[in-house]
């Protein structure tokens, strides 16, 4: 087996039984790292050690990990102008959260049979908000509803960063004048 001692360095090509016996005099564990390999590569290495990093790098590959959500915005054909503005702003922090947004648009009654107005108004939200995502699905009538899906341009790992970088300078920001103490006054 191929040995690898603990800082790393290659000691060759040695046999099982003194790579045992070299690990024994180290006061460390032999341990397999390659095991497919011809021939088998084994390190010299606190086997505790060893597990607690390869459990803290699995760690940090979840964190990084990033799972989708899709968020749901709900409007109506005849929606008010300034309600309209506050469902775009909503649309507008989700897609620079790095999420996809489902907007659905809702038919009652007669509108029904009106589902042009519905394709107007999605097609005018995804121009309004074309800066921050691009449209995932096209609208499509669903029964009552039509629905159409829009994704971030950011990725979710960039948006969540971007996010960590504007909180630490805000956080600068305040620190700054609290760190300059008044000086007491000369009597």
């Amino acid at each position: 087996m191929r040995l690898v001692g603990p800082n790393g360095e290659q000691v060759g090509i040695v046999r099982v039984e003194d790579a045992l016996r070299l690990a024994a005099e180290a006061d460390l564990d032999l341990v397999e790292v390659a095991p497919m390999a011809k021939p088998p590569v084994a390190k010299l290495m606190d086997f505790g050690k060893y597990k607690y990093e390869a459990a803290m790098k699995a760690r940090e590959a979840r964190k990084n990990q990033v799972n989708t959500v899709i968020k749901e915005i709900k409007l109506r054909p005849k929606i008010d102008p300034h309600d309209y503005g506050t469902k775009k702003g909503h649309v507008e922090r989700f897609l620079g959260g790095g999420d996809k947004v489902k907007v659905t648009i809702m038919f009652r009654g007669r509108e029904q049979s009106r589902p042009e107005l519905g394709h107007r108004l999605l097609q005018r939200l995804a121009e309004d908000v074309a800066e921050l995502g691009t449209v995932e699905s096209a609208p499509k009538v669903d029964g009552r509803n039509m629905i159409m899906v829009l994704a971030p341009l950011k990725k979710k790992s960039e948006a969540k960063a971007e996010q960590r970088r504007r909180r630490d300078e805000r956080a600068q920001a305040s620190a700054a004048p609290a760190s300059r103490a008044p000086q007491e006054p000369v009597v």
